[in-house]
């Protein structure tokens, strides 16, 4: 008995499947910046500015630890596609079983090296002795529930693959929705202050692992998630490890130009970074927007290399960076628009609100020159050809601190936002210079396959 079978024709791709990945998506990275807003809210009734900087440091660093196993999340969904499309049911439920194995090893990993961990995180954010003990609580509890919440991001890559993203937005509903109320009940009810928000985000992250691995019952009715030999292959898990190596560089280098970013704003005086972290509020919610399209063709495109069927993987790429551009210059007429009234929002500081809408332009621009690499991200963690990201993350990184350079001394605070705004240019041209190779990868996977 073979282990694949023949691919069968597609489903039909239109816009309502494009809609059902995405907009779920969306309405999921909607929840998050809640969650944030009442952790912060529900110590801010403490009445102390101590509680307040510890769960805000001990978040960003967990955030932090976390975001680097984002790898796990874009790697499955890119493999699991693929296997999908190929109809490899054994191996889609295999994927699932390594992502776990992932996410229980490098949990595990975190919580055993805590201690040197969160000395150093804290050593690169300084605070008072009143904050930093409490942030070192808040860790202390937080870090128990690492091998769940990096099971998330495994769980919701392969059910992305499986445009099974309602189920994503259940998930973190579920998570955020436990959490906000635990966090009001811990802080405000029972007065547990710091410690109390950081069990609260433990019971809440155990329960979305629970609620997502519930979703995906079906695989653990197979044999594939269990088969020793299957799961612990050698040249599977070879590719898996240089597929999630290749995603983790990359990430890490974009993380560099967004440290750099904020680090170079800064030798402009208080205001000015001020202005340029309000500003990169708009960047987060082009990102969130666009997240949902870019998912949607990390799926489609994985199914149609998967099945070997070219025509379907450019009609994919089309149509999904067409919804992209259209959400896109949405947005871009919203920041024209209303531009002024978000950032009125984020800050009551005049010179801040003054300075920010100086730079505003900048902002508008965003999901314009953001729009190819976004979507292109997508369609390249679908193929899985992540050593193309990887090499073109790598150069557009040189250019933009090249730019940065030679922009900064002449235009200032100007020349760094037209450096970032390089840097999503570089990224899209290089990516598309690759476009090519990615669909001819079908091809040659279909005379592989006749071979």
């Amino acid at each position: 008995m073979t282990e694949t079978t023949p691919p069968e024709a597609p489903p039909v791709l239109g816009h309502r499947r494009i809609l059902n990945i995405a907009v779920p998506i969306v309405l999921s990275n909607a929840t998050v910046p809640i969650l944030g807003a009442v952790d912060t809210g529900v110590v801010g009734q403490l009445g102390l500015p101590e509680p307040i900087g510890a769960v805000g440091i001990g978040a960003v660093i967990l955030t932090s630890i976390y975001w680097i196993f984002g790898f796990l999340r874009m790697g499955t969904t890119g493999l699991t596609s693929q296997a999908l499309g190929s109809r490899n049911t054994p191996e889609v439920a295999a994927l699932l079983s390594r992502a776990l194995i992932v996410a229980g090893a490098g949990g595990l990993a975190l919580i055993l090296l805590q201690v040197p961990i969160f000395a150093a995180a804290l050593m690169l954010s300084p605070a008072s002795p009143e904050v930093e003990a409490m942030a070192r609580s808040y860790l202390g509890i937080r870090i128990f529930s690492a091998p769940f919440a990096i099971a998330v991001f495994g769980i919701t890559g392969w059910l992305i693959a499986q445009e099974r993203t309602r189920a994503v937005l259940v998930i973190q509903v579920a998570m955020n929705g436990v959490n906000i109320l635990l966090d009001l009940w811990f802080v405000l009810g029972l007065g547990w202050g710091v410690e109390g928000v950081a069990l609260a985000t433990v019971i809440s992250e155990v329960l979305g692992a629970g609620v997502g691995l519930w979703f995906c019952r079906d695989a653990f009715r197979s044999h594939g998630w269990r088969d020793r030999a299957r799961v612990f292959d050698p040249e599977r898990l070879k590719h898996m490890a240089m597929v999630n190596g290749d995603i983790l560089i990359r990430s890490l280098l974009l993380l560099s130009i967004m440290t750099s970013f904020m680090f170079l704003g800064a030798r402009f005086g208080d205001v000015t970074l001020a202005s340029n972290q309000v500003l990169l509020q708009f960047l987060n919610i082009t990102a969130h927007a666009l997240d949902g399209f870019a998912f949607a063709a990390e799926a489609l495109v994985g199914h149609a290399l998967g099945a070997r069927a070219r025509p379907v993987l450019r009609r994919a790429a089309i149509m999904v960076s067409g919804w992209g551009v259209a959400t896109s210059v949405l947005l871009s007429l919203a920041f024209l628009l209303f531009g002024g009234a978000i950032i009125d929002t984020m800050t009551t500081a005049p010179e801040v609100r003054e300075t920010a809408r100086l730079y505003l332009p900048w902002m508008v621009l965003t999901p314009l020159t953001g729009i190819a690499c976004w979507m292109l991200d997508g369609i390249f963690i679908g193929a899985t050809r992540t050593r193309d990201m990887r090499n073109m993350m790598l150069l557009s990184a040189v250019i933009y601190f090249a730019s940065a350079a030679a922009l900064v001394p002449l235009f200032g605070n100007h020349g760094l936002w037209i450096a970032m705004h390089i840097s999503f240019i570089a990224r899209g041209v290089t990516l598309m210079w690759k476009y090519p190779a990615l669909e001819a990868q079908a091809d040659l996977s279909d005379r592989r396959a006749a071979a």
